[in-house]
């Protein structure tokens, strides 16, 4: 259980990352595409799917 935790807090940084870096980038251009706001809205939900599941699993873990 504890590796499970593990991977997940990583994936929650890396997404935490990706979305950190990604965002200001996609929003600097002229125009942004639907193709941007897709890719935002789904990392984004991706990101409070992960911080709720590394909180269900901190719950058994700890």
């Amino acid at each position: 259980m504890l590796a499970i935790f593990q991977l997940l807090v990583l994936a929650l940084v890396l997404t935490s990352l990706v979305l950190v870096v990604g965002v200001p980038v996609a929003y600097a251009g002229d125009v942004v595409g639907p193709r941007a706001k897709g890719l935002i809205t789904v990392g984004s939900l991706a990101w409070v799917a992960l911080v709720l599941l590394v909180g269900v699993v901190n719950f058994f873990v700890v």
